[in-house]
């Protein structure tokens, strides 16, 4: 048990662990009742690809001043303002909703501004994870975060499905609203400071800059920061999901919801199963095929038209991700020091959240002109042929071993 999951020996990671579980389950049940309720109110795939962009356009104008931040100020007070500000804005939503009162511009509203308090988010909470565990603990810590992400990435969608069928739309906002309130409580009763380790970055342009020359001097993270940009650019399906749901495989919010879940599951099963090795050779060769399954299920996905196989596509996608995922992120904890991992995950979060919500708007463009299987196709199509350029043009990319040592 400790060896395989050897991160949750610290209380505080734990606890962390434990807050976010439950604040990501209400959160992933937001997007699926977000994204349900766009689509019932506009049976447009344009207006679902608009709720992308309002995802991304914050991320880009944000993300660079709140590593900034995370480098500046205590991490962990800095997280539990931004836990705050999301779960009133989630609470304002579950108001209006429930009134009967909101319209597409003030759903995309809280959305834009959702997505800036989350753009604080991710930079003050992910530089905050290597000061609870010990360094060898680390790898450990990165894949028990993204098994995290996924098995919230299951329940959430599919209790947000029956809970839209029974409860309505409303009911989801609410539950997300309050389940911000275990993330507080977790980081109130760490023991960890969330103090920098080291001196304070000054918030600045030249601090921003800094950011900036540190990931592109390093090879394998701008490389996979671009592989895993362009990747989920052209292979975010998700938004498009209640249009298969309701229109092509017409299985209504139930079905909604195990859509939603099955990449997740995918990614649990692949995450469990790395937990099983403490070293993992080829990692650029393992990095890029699990890319390759990622793109094919996608195509496969978009081709289907059988709820089960839809299933089994979803599952590929989401298996590929977080394997992909897990070396990633491992790759560039390891590599930062802890005066500039804020600024470091500033820069990824450009890349791994701008891509899919980017991706979101373009997939949405694409099937209002053509529909949507093509436009997932389409997608797919272009992940492989980007995954194609980069092992060409990037030798390091696929003959990374895992062992090397980064200056």
């Amino acid at each position: 048990m400790q060896s395989r999951f050897s991160a949750l020996k610290y209380k505080d990671f734990r606890l962390l662990w434990a807050g976010q579980f439950i604040s990501l389950t209400g959160s992933q049940m937001q997007i699926v009742a977000l994204n349900w309720q766009v689509y019932i109110l506009t049976h447009s795939a344009f207006a679902l690809g608009l709720i992308g962009m309002m995802r991304f356009l914050p991320i880009i104008f944000f993300s660079l001043l709140a590593g900034a931040f995370s480098d500046r100020f205590n991490r962990k007070k800095l997280n539990m303002a931004v836990q705050l500000l999301m779960g009133i804005l989630s609470l304002i939503l579950a108001i209006i909703t429930l009134k009967n009162i909101a319209t597409i511009p003030m759903i995309y509203l809280i959305t834009a501004l959702s997505a800036a308090a989350a753009s604080f988010d991710s930079p003050s909470r992910q530089a905050l994870i290597p000061s609870l565990v010990e360094k060898e603990d680390l790898a450990n810590a990165m894949n028990l975060n993204i098994i995290l992400w996924n098995l919230t990435t299951v329940l959430g969608p599919v209790i947000a499905g029956f809970a839209i069928a029974n409860l309505g739309v409303g009911s989801v906002y609410l539950v997300n609203a309050i389940s911000f309130l275990a993330s507080i409580a977790a980081l109130l009763g760490m023991s960890a400071s969330g103090a920098i380790v080291g001196t304070p970055t000054a918030i600045s342009l030249t601090s921003i800059v800094d950011g900036f020359r540190f990931v592109m001097g390093r090879t394998m993270i701008w490389s996979t920061m671009i592989l895993d940009f362009f990747s989920t650019l052209f292979a975010s399906a998700t938004t498009l999901i209640p249009i298969f749901a309701k229109d092509i495989l017409q299985v209504g919010p139930q079905g909604l919801g195990f859509l939603y879940a099955a990449p997740a599951v995918g990614a649990v099963v692949a995450g469990l199963f790395l937990t099983h090795f403490h070293t993992i050779s080829h990692q650029g060769k393992i990095l890029l095929i699990s890319v390759i399954f990622y793109a094919l299920g996608t195509i496969l996905f978009g081709f289907s038209h059988i709820y089960i196989l839809s299933l089994v596509a979803l599952f590929i996608v989401g298996a590929g991700d977080s394997i992909s995922s897990i070396l990633r992120n491992t790759i560039r904890q390891l590599t930062t020091p802890d005066t500039i991992r804020g600024r470091m995950t500033a820069v990824n979060m450009i890349f791994f959240m701008g891509g899919p919500q980017l991706g979101e708007f373009e997939a949405g463009m694409l099937a209002a002109a053509v529909g949507a299987p093509i436009s997932v196709v389409l997608g797919g199509v272009g992940t492989l042929t980007v995954i194609a350029v980069l092992a060409l043009a990037i030798p390091q990319l696929r003959t990374y071993q895992g062992n090397e040592v980064f200056e």
